[in-house]
């Protein structure tokens, strides 16, 4: 077996200022703690599940308790773009907002936390000044931001405990991360209790989502100790519980264990980082946002990993996961994808296809993809363990379709 190029530096960075509630029950003590303002906008999806199980009900209430008023924003859509953010701040702005709630999945958390960047009077050209890529301006958010209070019901971003939102802009096909160095949630809340009532279907995507953060994270450039054990420990739990939780999602106790791989992924992505995996499903989803980001990390995961023990870069690495997903006596890095396809099948998601939601399938669509993946998000693909050329990321597209 070939030896990593690399060994996992003996020093870090961590900066992890959000207070964390996790575990059943914990909405409940929200109340108790120290608001950032008396007036919150309260961001939730433009669906029906938050008022249809409580959830929307039982925050205001804790607010209530709290002495906080609030006001309603209720156009999130699965894939958070420009113009919802946009309107979002005007929002608070208009009702004079003092911090921000948000109270859903991963696109309601990045929906608050760019608000909260947004909602201080902007100069006329509006979000994209500070966003990355071919038609943004690359300008650093150097101005004041509204705090902001998360409480997730979902297990699969880890977004209730990093700085950065990803925005969609459809008319270019973009898909972004727009964050500040210090816009991090005041507050998170992961109570498993939230997440009971999430379908098989998306509690798999999800759960996916979570698993491809710390497994991302354990291949990166970035790679140190202490990631390493917060990255091992998720993917050990998502291998364990997600199929549970998949099969019965009123196990709360699987619901707690895969919801502790989700915030353990929102550390991970502080103190390591994603790779190119990342980037190159927000271009997916940039091109069909009808695409689940949870499906499409799926749908890429067996040909990504399978790139990379071909290219034995990390050996040592991907043996460790997949001895950490049940192959205990895994000893070749090509028995990852093995162990993924395993854990697909347990969770009912070995079977999803590109071509359902729109793709081609051609060379070139695959070469458009690669290219806009690294144009919108370039500081990934500098995380993963070897260097890729675009043709490089084009043949793992090929390889994923069907």
């Amino acid at each position: 077996m070939g030896k990593d190029s690399t060994a996992p530096p003996d020093s870090f960075g961590f900066h992890a200022p959000t207070r964390l509630l996790f575990g059943p029950g914990q909405l409940g003590h929200l109340h108790e703690q120290a608001m950032p303002g008396k007036r919150a906008m309260l961001v939730i999806s433009n669906g029906k599940s938050m008022r249809a199980n409580g959830y929307l009900d039982r925050t205001l209430e804790q607010l209530r308790l709290a002495g906080v008023d609030t006001v309603l924003f209720d156009k999130v859509a699965a894939n958070l773009t420009k113009q919802v953010v946009e309107e979002g701040a005007s929002f608070a702005r208009e009702h004079g907002a003092e911090f921000i709630v948000a109270l859903g999945g991963g696109s309601v958390m990045g929906a608050a936390k760019v608000m909260a960047l947004l909602a201080p009077p902007l100069p006329p050209d509006g979000l994209w000044d500070y966003s990355t890529g071919s038609t943004g301006r690359h300008l650093p958010l150097k101005r004041p931001c509204l705090p902001w209070v998360a409480v997730t019901t979902t297990a699969g971003t880890g977004s209730e405990l990093d700085a950065i939102g990803v925005v969609s802009k459809l008319d270019t096909h973009e898909k972004i991360g727009i964050g500040a160095p210090d816009n991090f949630a005041r507050i998170a809340v992961v109570d498993p209790e939230l997440m009971l009532s999430v379908p098989p279907k998306f509690t798999a995507y999800q759960g996916f989502d979570a698993l491809f953060h710390n497994m991302e994270g354990y291949i990166s450039t970035k790679t140190n100790l202490f990631g390493q054990m917060v990255q091992l420990e998720a993917i050990r739990s998502i291998g364990a519980w997600l199929p549970v939780a998949v099969r019965d999602g009123a196990n709360l106790e699987a619901r707690t264990h895969v919801a502790y791989a989700n915030t353990m992924g929102g550390y991970s992505m502080m103190v390591s980082s994603n790779c190119s995996q990342h980037s190159m499903e927000h271009a997916m989803s940039a091109f069909h946002p009808r695409l689940p980001h949870g499906a499409g990390l799926t749908m890429l995961s067996l040909a990504y990993f399978g790139y990379w023990a071909e290219r034995h870069v990390c050996d040592d690495r991907l043996v460790a996961m997949a001895r950490a997903l049940g192959r205990t006596d895994a000893t070749r890095p090509d028995e990852l994808p093995c162990a993924l396809h395993d854990l697909q099948v347990a969770c009912g998601v070995d079977d999803l296809r590109m071509s359902d939601y729109g793709f081609a399938g051609t060379h070139e669509e695959a070469l458009l993809l690669a290219r806009t993946a690294r144009e919108t998000m370039a500081s990934l693909f500098m995380a993963d363990p070897a260097p890729t050329t675009d043709e490089d990321i084009a043949s793992i597209y090929m390889k994923s379709f069907r």
